[in-house]
Formats: C-alpha cells, sequence, structure tokens
C-alpha cells in the first residue's frame, strides 16, 4: 500500500487538495469568488457600458436618427400595383353614387336586367405617384425629425453625465464609508484598553467600581458605533454596485490617489455648453421646427401621376362582340396627368396647431431660462462646497494631532490620579471624532471637485486628476 502512494503523488496531492476543501469550503469559495479590485474610473466606465438608463438613451437616440431616414422617404416616388379577379352579375343602372366603401361600382352601359346570373371580371394596373412640388412641406418634415434627434442626443449626453456622476459619488461614499468603519474600529480597541487597564485598577481597590462601569458602557457605546457604520458601508457598497449596474455584486475599491488632497483649481464654467442646457435648447428647437412646419402645412401640392391598367370581362353586351371569358385583362388602358390638392378648410385646424406650438414655444424657452438659472447657481454651491471643503481639510489634521495628544494626557492623568473616568471619555469621544473627520476631510474635498465638474456638465478635469 506505501508503494502504491509513493508510485502516484499527484493522486496523493490531489487527495489532500479536495480533504483541505472540504475541511474549509467557505474559505475556499471565497478564494475563488473574491471581488476584482474596482477603481474610480473603472467604477465611472461600468456605469455608462451596464447602466440600463444609458441604454435606453441610446436606443431612443438611435431611433430618433433612424426617424429621419423615415422623413426622408417622403421624397421618394409612389409605386401601387393591383390585380384582381371577381365573378359578378353585369346588372348596372343610371344615377350617382355618392363616395362610400360598401357598395362596389360597376362600369359599363345600362343593360336594362336584372338578373342574377355571373360572368367571370379581372383587373390589373400600375399606377406611379410622385409629389413633385409641395413648397417645402418634406423638408419641414426632415427638420422637424433633425431637431427630434438632436433633443435625443443631448437628452443622452445628460444621462451620461448624471449616470457618470451618480457612480463616482456612490465610489466616494464608499470609501468614506469604509474610512468611518476604520475610525470606530479604532475608538473601539482603544476603548477596549482602556476599560482592561480600568477594570484592573478596580480590582485592586484603586478606582470605585463606578469608573468600570463607565469604561464599559463607554465600550458599549463605541461596538454599537462600529455596527452603525458597518451598516452605513454596507448600504454605501449596495449603492455603487446598483449605480455601475451590478446590482447585488460587492466590490473592492482601490483608492488610489484619492487618499491625497488633489489640486483644487478648477477653470471657467460655460452654463450654456451643459448637457443640461443643450437638452433645453434642443427641446426648444424642436418645437420651433414644428412651427416652421405648420408655416408650409397650408400650401397646396402638385402630385404627378402616371398608370397604366388592364380590365377583362366575360359579359355579353348587344353589339359588341364577347371579348373573352373575363379571367385576363384584355381591355389596356394608360393614363398620365398632374393633381393640384388644396386642403381649404384645414386653415382652421393648422392656425389651431400653430397656437399650441405657440405656447409650447414659450413653455420650453422658460424652462430653458430656468435650467441656465439652476446651472448657475449650481455652480455657485459648488464653489463653495470646494472652498469650505478645502479648509476643513487642511485642519483635520490639527484637530485628530491635538485630540491625540489630549486623550493621551487624559489618561496618564487618570492613571495618576489626577483625573476622572469622565474627562478620559470625553478626551477619547473628542479623538473618535477628530480621527472620522480627518478620515474623510480629504474625500470631501474629492465629492467637491465631482461636484464642480458636474456642474460644468463635463467629468473629464475630474477624472484626469485620479488618472
Amino acid at each position: 500500500m506505501r508503494g502504491g502512494f509513493v508510485g502516484r503523488p499527484w493522486h496523493w496531492l490531489s487527495g489532500l487538495a479536495v480533504l483541505a476543501c472540504l475541511v474549509n469550503p467557505v474559505r475556499a469559495i471565497a478564494q475563488t469568488a473574491r471581488p476584482e479590485p474596482l477603481t474610480l474610473n473603472d467604477a465611472i466606465q461600468a456605469a455608462l457600458k451596464s447602466y440600463p438608463a444609458i441604454k435606453e438613451r441610446r436606443a431612443r437616440a438611435q431611433a430618433a436618427e433612424e426617424a429621419v431616414a423615415v422623413a426622408r422617404t417622403a421624397y421618394l416616388p409612389r409605386l401601387d400595383m393591383v390585380w384582381q379577379v371577381n365573378r359578378a352579375t353585369t346588372n348596372n343602372v343610371f344615377g350617382l353614387l355618392l363616395p362610400q366603401s360598401i357598395v362596389p361600382p360597376i362600369s359599363g352601359p345600362v343593360l336594362g336586367t336584372r338578373s342574377y346570373d355571373g360572368v367571370w371580371g379581372s383587373a390589373a394596373g400600375v399606377l406611379l405617384s410622385w409629389e413633385a412640388v409641395d413648397f417645402g412641406q418634406r423638408k419641414a418634415g426632415v427638420e422637424v425629425a433633425r431637431a427630434q434627434t438632436s433633443l435625443a442626443k443631448a437628452q443622452m449626453a445628460l444621462t451620461e453625465l448624471d449616470v457618470a456622476s451618480a457612480a463616482a459619488d456612490a465610489f466616494l461614499t464608499v470609501l468614506a464609508a469604509d474610512e468611518g468603519v476604520r475610525a470606530a474600529r479604532a475608538n473601539v480597541d482603544r476603548l477596549q484598553v482602556f476599560a482592561n487597564a480600568v477594570r484592573t485598577l478596580t480590582q485592586n481597590q484603586l478606582r470605585p467600581g463606578a469608573d468600570q462601569s463607565r469604561a464599559e458602557a463607554e465600550l458599549a457605546v463605541a461596538r454599537n458605533q462600529l455596527s452603525q457604520a458597518n451598516q452605513v458601508a454596507d448600504l454605501a457598497r449596495a449603492a455603487l454596485a446598483d449605480a455601475i449596474g451590478a446590482a447585488g455584486a460587492s466590490p473592492q475599491l482601490v483608492a488610489g490617489p484619492l487618499t491625497t488632497l488633489p489640486d483644487v483649481t478648477t477653470g471657467p464654467v460655460d452654463v450654456k455648453s451643459h448637457p443640461a442646457a443643450q437638452a433645453g435648447e434642443a427641446s426648444v428647437d424642436a418645437v420651433r421646427a414644428r412651427e416652421r412646419g405648420l408655416d408650409r402645412a397650408y400650401y397646396p401640392t402638385v402630385t404627378v401621376e402616371s398608370a397604366f391598367a388592364g380590365r377583362g370581362t366575360g359579359a355579353d353586351v348587344p353589339g359588341i362582340p364577347s371579348l373573352g371569358t373575363g379571367l385576363w385583362p384584355h381591355v389596356p388602358n394608360w393614363a398620365l396627368g398632374a393633381s393640384v390638392r388644396f386642403a381649404a378648410f384645414d386653415l382652421f385646424a393648422i392656425n389651431a396647431r400653430k397656437r399650441v406650438e405657440a405656447q409650447n414655444d414659450l413653455a420650453e424657452s422658460a424652462r430653458y431660462e430656468q435650467t441656465i438659472q439652476n446651472l448657475t447657481t449650481q455652480d455657485a454651491k459648488a464653489r463653495a462646497l470646494l472652498k469650505a471643503a478645502t479648509e476643513i481639510a487642511r485642519n483635520t489634521p490639527v484637530e485628530r494631532e491635538a485630540a491625540t495628544a489630549g486623550e493621551s494626557q487624559a489618561r496618564a492623568r487618570y492613571q495618576s490620579g489626577l483625573a476622572s473616568v469622565t474627562e478620559v471619555a470625553e478626551a477619547q469621544r473628542l479623538l473618535a471624532q477628530a480621527e472620522a473627520d480627518d478620515a474623510v476631510a480629504r474625500l470631501g474635498v474629492w465629492r467637491a471637485l465631482l461636484a464642480a465638474a458636474q456642474a460644468r456638465g463635463d467629468l473629464t478635469s475630474f477624472v484626469d486628476k485620479i488618472k
């Protein structure tokens, strides 16, 4: 048996590997399902690629672009063809029949008969028609389609900006939440050490039992805060997964340069180049394109038509020789002409539609002005946010250093019997707050830069700082 294992070392190693997986299957699954690292730029690109709202906007923009080709087909001629075979009676009467779609028309002379006997009839024809002159109506239709395409593309760009900004903000939120967890965990570890020291002093009757109770209460509070911080981090990570179009995933974040203070210089802003402003302007252009189309809607149209047709009948007419069974068209006809069409009473409907579009024009123009105002306000707020975040990030290291020194001094004074446990607890809370502030202060500057870039309508400068 021993020689069999020596002769098959690979089987022996495979057995050990299987045994290891069976002993600790959770560790094996965790190693195979480890999430890939994710940078902020990766998060933005993933959101632009996979987020459903982006796919919807791109599809609608493509559909609007195809609508331009549909509008251009109005310039093409129309070719209609027909072929029919029927069996019907030959009775015909004098008189007029108003246009309708129920009683079939009958051609030929009045025979003065009322027979129910049927004969075969046939017809075939080709009609080529082309709208030669329309006084700009088709061109106006194409312009309306183009305006709708521009609007769809502007809305797509705005959606891309919103989705990319949301992904970047969610990424920064997760980093801030993780920093909060680390600060809370450090506070728990520090309070645990202090609680152990107080317990030792209390057991040696060097400190009253109330000090031990206070230290354990502070430790319990810190543990609850750590649990809350973990909850916030988990929720933030779930929101990030949703923002990048990978709901349910648990990405492993790579902070990269986000842990350092960035350059906070920003260039001039042109709110009219913002995708939201361009979308508002495109909405106004679309309404005005429809108005121009209505200006051309009351003009007449000139249509050139040509036709070639044949008829066949099996009826016998007195004085006319029989032409066959009627199953095949044997009497040809051709025609060439032009038609001028003018719907005189459409003027009332067109004027009513013009009044509607005039109000739509006012509404879209007002919305565009509101968008410009909102973007200007958003940029001013982003500048104020960036200024405050920069000042805070420069001040938090001083806060943390002073709080660390104060906490150390408070513990030393407590060990010497010169301070109460309340003073130490207050110093430790101040240190925990200082650590949390310092941990998220730099991320606050990055978030302010993101807000400034979003207010400008372009994240390129923000992404370049990360690279």
